[in-house]
């Protein structure tokens, strides 16, 4: 069962691609989310954990992190969900693999769909790296911020099996 988080403390950090801000309960990170539109630093409430990961996002996009070491908080999911969403943090940087392998790794090769549906639900894009599934055909699918963010995520990590945006 999915819980609503109390989230207490948020930060933001902006990038090339734009604003992402970082939000945190007591337990971890429990969210990142992206809008391009932000141009100027809103107020935060930082904790020890919004500002370490606003340290090693810096990092991940100057291309010099390729692990994150981060207590998340993924509470906020259901079980099937957590279970895929810890299943995706085993890709690594540069690699990319399929919503079918994910399925099968997780015990439940039928359930593609449900998979892409927990991915698409995952609240800590870039650390939790849902921008490294694609379809089994190799292409680019699905991505809840746009398959150029998702094109140009995985340019950065060398990762990109076909390209949509060149």
């Amino acid at each position: 069962m999915a819980l609503t988080l109390d989230v207490t403390h948020f930060q933001f950090i902006e990038s090339t691609y734009g604003m992402w801000k970082i939000e945190a309960t007591e337990e971890g990170v429990s969210r990142i989310s992206f809008n391009k539109d932000i141009v100027s630093h809103p107020d935060s409430n930082p904790s020890d954990f919004t500002q370490e990961a606003f340290i090693q996002l810096n990092n991940y996009f100057r291309g010099t992190l390729r692990r994150f070491d981060l207590p998340l908080d993924l509470r906020s999911g259901t079980e099937f969900q957590q279970k895929v969403w810890k299943e995706v943090t085993y890709i690594e940087y540069g690699e990319t693999t399929s919503y079918l392998k994910i399925a099968k790794e997780i015990g439940s090769p039928q359930a593609v769909r449900a998979v892409g549906t927990a991915n698409g639900a995952n609240p800590i894009p870039i650390v939790v790296p849902c921008h490294r599934i694609i379809g089994s055909n190799g292409n680019l699918t699905g991505y809840v911020y746009g398959l150029e963010l998702k094109n140009d995520l995985l340019k950065l990590e060398g990762a990109i099996p076909k390209t949509l945006f060149d």
